[in-house]
């Protein structure tokens, strides 16, 4: 049902000072800082041959990303993104083996135009998993 790994995003404090680590101490190409406002993040992307790195700062007091910092001061990985053919096929699948969809369980577009749902990390070995339509 999954297919390729789209990214792995890793909460940061400080987004510049993140975005000038990745860039000018790895070498890597990273996109401009795109604000989220409807996830409460701002994102910038580090662009791999194989797939991207999302760095996530809080934007907004109500941020999910300004929790996750409160429960994790220097950062972390937040969630790991999968691909998948066909977004509420995948949903209801899902949802009838059990696994809990975060939110309304309606897909909502994400920071690459597309749908996502999250699903419970409890329900993935205590991941937060993203699903994203291909």
């Amino acid at each position: 049902m999954i297919g390729r790994l789209n990214h792995v995003a890793i909460a940061v404090k400080d987004l510049a000072a993140s975005t000038a680590l990745y860039r000018d101490t790895l070498g890597a190409r990273v996109s401009q800082p795109l604000p989220q406002p409807e996830h409460g993040v701002t994102v910038v992307f580090v662009e791999l041959p194989n797939t991207k790195v999302e760095l996530l700062e809080p934007l907004g007091a109500d941020s999910p990303i300004g929790k996750f910092l409160e429960r994790n001061a220097d950062g972390g990985i937040h969630h790991i993104c999968y691909e998948v053919d066909d977004i509420l096929a995948a949903r209801d699948r899902l949802k009838a083996q059990g696994a809990r969809v975060l939110g309304s369980g309606e897909p909502r577009i994400g920071a690459h135009g597309k749908p996502v749902l999250f699903l419970h990390p409890k329900d993935f070995c205590g991941t937060l998993v993203e699903l994203e339509q291909a």
